[in-house]
């Protein structure tokens, strides 16, 4: 019987939108605020969504535990705290939610213990971002 796992997790980051494709001002007419050349904060939520059989003996899709700590390892100790720009993965890439949506994604596609369905980020209470893969559709999404 195959079941779906959402669990959520929290970290704070920084970032500055700005791409060197753009002068200054074609940065601040696409990005606006967000191209403040000392940047801004966000506090993320990021729900992933994973997918398998349920183990008989545990009843449960994954070990919690287990999911927690790959979290942190991956991903929590990568992000949390962070100004995003520093990082390698946006060293050639603009540090928007939707590119660190993918960016997740690739993380928890590592999780050996279960099938990764989407991520889910909630960069604020107006802004989410969802990405399922290059293959799929986000659940509920058209």
């Amino acid at each position: 019987m195959k079941a779906y796992l959402s669990r959520r997790y929290h970290f704070s980051a920084s970032h500055r939108l700005h791409t060197d494709a753009y002068d200054a001002a074609q940065n601040m007419a696409v990005f606006g605020k967000c191209n403040n050349p000392y940047g801004h904060g966000h506090n993320y939520t990021v729900q992933v969504t994973l997918s398998g059989q349920v183990d008989p003996a545990t009843g449960m899709v994954c070990d919690l535990g287990e999911l927690d700590a790959f979290a942190q390892t991956n991903l929590l100790s990568r992000f949390d705290h962070t100004n995003l720009n520093t990082l390698d993965c946006f060293a050639d890439k603009v540090s928007t939610t939707e590119n660190l949506s993918m960016e997740i994604y690739g993380i928890f596609q590592n999780f050996p213990a279960a099938h990764l369905e989407r991520v889910h980020v909630e960069e604020t209470s107006n802004n989410s971002f969802d990405y399922a893969g290059e293959t799929t559709t986000a659940p509920g999404l058209i």
